[in-house]
């Protein structure tokens, strides 16, 4: 079950300054550590696509038949020690449109915004709702 590749784009719009944040694998380890600053931050998720349609990768994570995400990991799940911030944003990518998928799999990245802050005041955390629908870029 080869696939086809292609690119997911997430973007934090306001992540916590001086906070890591990485790709979290599904061994759980962090991969592509940023540290915050003021700047939006945005990480590439390479995967690949097979008909139904179903995603394959290292990043990819499931719960149920259906749903898939992936975990961006913030603070110590991040590799960041010590740090006050222990959490996981969920992003969820099972419900990407057919439309979306077709310009993809054509070789554009797929792109979502996230939010950096949740209601609680720390870093958006659990799943994640965009800002705004995933779009095509590049």
């Amino acid at each position: 079950m080869a696939g086809q590749a292609i690119t997911l784009r997430l973007r934090i719009e306001t992540p916590f300054p001086g906070v890591a944040y990485s790709l979290q694998n599904k061994k759980s380890e962090p991969v592509g550590q940023v540290i915050a600053c003021d700047d939006p931050i945005s990480f590439d998720v390479p995967l690949r696509v097979v008909p139904g349609p179903k995603f394959l990768g290292d990043f990819i994570r499931s719960e149920g038949p259906t749903r898939r995400f992936i975990y961006i990991a913030i603070g110590e799940p991040a590799g960041q020690r010590p740090s006050a911030w222990s959490r996981r944003a969920k992003i969820d990518i099972h419900l990407l449109s057919p439309a979306l998928l077709e310009q993809a799999l054509a070789g554009k990245i797929l792109e979502v915004l996230l939010p950096g802050k949740a209601k609680d005041g720390g870093p958006a955390c659990a799943t994640v709702p965009p800002i705004g629908a995933w779009r095509v870029v590049g």
